[in-house]
């Protein structure tokens, strides 16, 4: 499910723009949380986790941020770059943003409320996870840890 999505932009140059993306319709799910990260210094390194349910949309409305998608077998590579760019991220994949440009931001609408018990936060659980085939039947879940 990961992918990089254009959203809709409206205006003109001298009145500035407006762009937007759509619960069910957009993106392939209910927003249940919306948060930002800010002020992270040039070349900062977050996320480092994954989620077992959670999907999100990220956008970087000002700025740039490098986000690297791994699903444990290999590496997706996406520049957030213009605020018309968002990215879908499905569940059972890791992330590690990197901070490209100072003053960056990141938004994220989630599908779930947060849960400290969604998060994988330590990779070799995760390769322990994607190694039993998690993503494909979500009854393993519960067998893991």
């Amino acid at each position: 499910m990961n992918k990089l999505i254009y959203l809709k932009k409206f205006g003109e140059s001298d009145l500035g723009y407006l762009s937007f993306f759509e619960s069910n319709k957009d993106i392939p799910f209910s927003i249940k949380r919306v948060y930002f990260t800010y002020d992270v210094p040039l070349d900062g390194k977050r996320g480092m986790h994954a989620h077992k349910n959670l999907q999100q949309v990220l956008w970087c409305p000002h700025g740039a941020i490098e986000v690297v998608l791994d699903n444990g077998e290999q590496k997706e590579f996406f520049l957030l770059d213009s605020p018309e760019k968002a990215l879908l991220i499905g569940n059972g994949i890791w992330r590690d943003l990197y901070w490209r440009t100072d003053k960056a931001v990141l938004c994220v609408a989630s599908s779930e409320y947060y849960s400290e018990e969604d998060y994988i936060r330590e990779y070799d659980t995760f390769l322990e996870y994607v190694k039993e085939g998690y993503w494909k039947d979500e009854n393993k879940l519960q067998s893991i840890r």
